[in-house]
């Protein structure tokens, strides 16, 4: 299964931003699909998690309350909305999905930058 990833962009703080993850296959086959960050010389940090099947959501303390995970199984997709975007949410975000048999997959990512 190929992810895509889409949606990146130069924001302002405080502004918003929609990431767009869409699978080549059925994601109802994921155990957990989940969008990551990696900011520059940080570790890689998971940033919000979602099981297809259920639609059960985890968060980062750091974006809780601002950003919402979504799945849409019809259309195979999840998408990372981003609200009252901060200097610190700048990073590139990529898509990951986990199959019910362990198997990791990466989509490509994609850059957010938000400054004024």
């Amino acid at each position: 299964v190929q992810l895509q990833a889409s949606g990146g962009g130069l924001v302002q703080p405080g502004g918003s931003l929609r990431l767009s993850c869409a699978a080549s296959g059925s994601i109802s086959s994921f155990a957990l699909m989940a969008w990551y960050r990696q900011a520059p010389g940080k570790q890689r940090e998971s940033v919000a998690t979602i099981t297809p099947a259920w639609g059960s959501t985890n968060y980062a303390d750091s974006v809780k309350g601002r950003f919402t995970i979504s799945r849409d199984n019809a259309k195979n997709t999840v998408d990372l909305q981003m609200n009252s975007l901060k200097l610190e949410d700048t990073a590139v975000y990529s898509c990951y999905a986990l199959s019910k048999l362990g198997f990791a997959s990466w989509g490509q990512g994609t850059l957010v930058t938000v400054s004024s």
